[in-house]
């Protein structure tokens, strides 16, 4: 495992999602999130992946192919604030996302706080009794702290009787490391 955010989210993933699966890819960025999750759940599942830039979505649905991924991956121009368009609630295995701006890409777009929570939010619906969400905030720089901020106060008020929400932050890394937040759907 790869001791940052990246790895600790994969980690996890690599321990929830089974063969046949249902994951969505929230912020598909260049589509590496994406293909992790369709070789988690094989051929026999199905990954719906979304960015709002189109770029990304290229990017994302050329990796794909190069990959031979494409029977069982999606890609959507969409923003994530509209993942409840692609799933139906208490549908999905996974969802994975990735806040703040696209790697080599114009760094003066990026995930907002406002559309971030109300995707979570949605998300959390999407889930599956058994389900993982997960996070890396990424922040600093063009975008600032006021998501990490926000993301990080909204998941405080998740509720705790149907969620378990872990965050892992890396206490002596230096230049802004990225948060990864593990968000569980109780099985009761």
């Amino acid at each position: 495992m790869q001791l940052n955010a990246l790895g600790v989210v994969h980690f996890a993933l690599q321990q929830h999602v089974r063969p046949g699966a249902f994951c969505i890819d929230a912020t598909a960025g260049k589509g590496r999130d994406t293909a992790f999750l369709a070789n988690l759940c094989t051929q026999s599942g199905k990954v719906v992946a979304l960015d709002i830039q189109p770029q990304a979505v290229e990017q994302t649905k050329e990796y794909i192919a190069e990959l031979g991924l494409e029977n069982q991956v999606s890609v959507h121009l969409s923003d994530h604030q509209h993942i409840d368009q692609f799933a139906s609630p208490n549908s999905v295995d996974a969802i994975v996302f990735n806040f703040g701006w696209l790697p080599g890409g114009d760094h003066s777009i990026f995930t907002k706080p406002q559309t971030s929570i109300l995707a979570i939010q949605k998300g959390l619906s999407l889930l599956k009794t058994g389900g993982l969400m997960t996070l890396c905030i990424y922040y600093g720089k063009e975008c600032g702290f006021a998501e990490r901020d926000a993301l990080l106060e909204y998941i405080q008020t998740i509720d705790a009787k149907t969620y378990t929400v872990l965050v892992c932050q890396f206490a002596n890394r230096a230049n802004c490391p990225a948060i990864p937040v593990l968000i569980y759907k109780r099985t009761v």
